[in-house]
């Protein structure tokens, strides 16, 4: 059992770590910031910032992710696989 917490504690601080970084990319007049784990931060054209386009963005981002999530499941999951 410790092995699994252990291992959970692990996971935890990975992700914690993957989230705090992000990448920006500028081009075209686009300037667009992307969090480690695939969220949009910041987006702007031509200087001008869009918040609506992020959260919209972010909303079908999650979406996607559920949908794979489910499907992941449905098929029996990492498990599955091997």
């Amino acid at each position: 059992m410790f092995d699994k917490t252990k291992m959970l504690a692990q996971a935890y601080k990975l992700k914690k770590a993957i989230e705090a970084e992000s990448i920006e990319i500028e081009e075209s007049g686009i300037k667009v910031t992307v969090t480690g784990d695939q969220k949009i931060k910041f987006l702007s054209v031509n200087g001008v910032e869009n918040k609506i386009l992020v959260d919209t963005i972010n909303k079908a981002l999650k979406k996607s992710q559920e949908m794979a999530a489910k499907r992941m499941k449905d098929m029996g999951g990492l498990e599955g696989l091997f």
